[in-house]
């Protein structure tokens, strides 16, 4: 017998190769040290590119006979140009007025009086060219706000925020996350510099509120008081002007766009609960209504427990607004894919965190993932009758929660 030990035999039908090709594909992705900037700069200048096809069919579909939900908001303003600003819930009128855009579709508008400031320059323009502005404007100013959420990056940073795909969303929909989440984010941002500012930035989100949802528990555990005052304030004072601006009818008016949402909420059909992005609407599809409204429930007040304990360990008041996005994410019970841009921010709070302290184990693999999850988990809901985005949602949470922790930095820089 000989004195060497015996050399263990590989796993049957798995070669040396195989495993060494497995175990640099893991260190590979648990690394992602391949992934610099300059492969950045060219995989986002691609997506960008992929994006102008894509952009010019669902334009061709929103002013032909598929329609959009921008139709919503272009009929109230054309109806703001010709008589009572209440008839914007009257779904008779709202019909009537839609049918000029010719697309033969008809979308309830259901947005709060606020909102029609927004609306009322839009009913100036010819539908197709109105949907075009809002679109491009839309996400110019939501660009111009989000790139301060990653300074300091270069071109890497200016295209992968540009080319981030909830941004598409929200353009391709013709929808209004990128007013909700340029004013999130620079809300977030302005924090630090200016309370007041940051507050009456928070209040204006009256305009779409179940956004706003966390946000006076979260500016109480972080004792904004001053903060507090400002958004109570910028929220009556827009209320305010809509009710001299647009009557007291429209506020009577308004509860009438209740029953359109209602009738949505009611359907039987897993289709529009598929295309939300909310664990409410994953847990609807899978075990009906009750469970839903109390697996939301708790869910909501764990990310909100979260978001406000985060500020005793949070490094910055930045830090602490990235865990409230992302608790955001998970924490409204009604939200869609193109209600995500401002999911930019915590992503580039976390991409600042790991180019200063260091990159930790698979981080960048998920925040790879969890940037392209808005369009990729939008695309494969209806097959996989299930929609991911709180899945991913959770991840960028505990990804954030974590980032107290003191960490080494990378051996080599990015």
């Amino acid at each position: 017998m000989s004195d060497t030990p015996d050399t263990p035999s590989p796993p049957p039908f798995v070669s040396s190769e195989g495993a060494t090709f497995e175990a640099r594909l893991k260190a590979n992705l648990r690394t992602l040290s391949w992934l610099d900037a300059g492969r950045v700069r060219v995989y986002a200048a691609m997506i960008l590119v992929a994006y102008i096809p894509m952009m010019v069919k669902v334009f061709r579909e929103a002013t032909g006979t598929v329609g959009s939900d921008f139709l919503a908001f272009w009929g109230a303003g054309r109806l703001l140009q010709t008589g009572p600003a209440a008839r914007v819930y009257d779904l008779v009128a709202e019909h009537a007025a839609q049918m000029a855009a010719g697309t033969g579709q008809m979308v309830a508008y259901v947005n709060p009086p606020p909102y029609l400031f927004l609306a009322a320059p839009l009913g100036l323009l010819p539908y197709a060219a109105a949907w075009l502005v809002w679109a491009l404007s839309g996400w110019t100013v939501w660009f111009l706000v989000a790139r301060r959420a990653l300074p300091n990056a270069g071109a890497a940073g200016t295209l992968a925020v540009l080319a981030f795909p909830a941004a598409y969303l929200a353009a391709s929909h013709a929808q209004n996350g990128f007013v909700t989440g340029a004013l999130l984010i620079a809300a977030v941002l302005t924090l630090r510099r200016s309370q007041a500012l940051s507050g009456a930035l928070f209040g204006l989100l009256v305009i779409k509120p179940h956004l706003a949802l966390l946000v006076p528990f979260w500016l109480a555990a972080g004792r904004k008081w001053t903060a507090i005052a400002a958004a109570a304030a910028s929220a009556a004072a827009l209320c305010l002007a809509s009710l001299l601006v647009f009557g007291i009818d429209t506020w009577r008016a308004y509860p009438q766009s209740f029953a359109a949402s209602q009738t949505l909420m009611a359907q039987t059909s897993s289709e529009f609960f598929l295309r939300m992005s909310t664990p409410y609407a994953a847990l609807r599809v899978l075990f009906g209504t009750n469970v839903a409204l109390y697996g939301q429930a708790v869910i909501t007040v764990i990310t909100g427990a979260l978001a406000c304990l985060y500020w005793r360990r949070a490094p910055s008041d930045e830090a602490a607004g990235a865990m409230l996005l992302a608790a955001t994410a998970l924490a409204s019970p009604y939200l869609f894919s193109y209600d995500l841009p401002f999911l930019i921010m915590p992503i580039a709070f976390l991409i600042g965190m790991g180019r200063s302290m260091g990159w930790r184990p698979w981080e960048k693999f998920l925040l790879v993932l969890i940037w392209l999850s808005p369009l990729a988990t939008r695309a494969a809901a209806l097959p996989l009758r299930i929609n991911l985005m709180p899945l991913f949602a959770a991840i960028l949470v505990g990804l954030v929660w974590t980032t107290w922790a003191p960490q080494k930095p990378s051996p080599a820089p990015e």
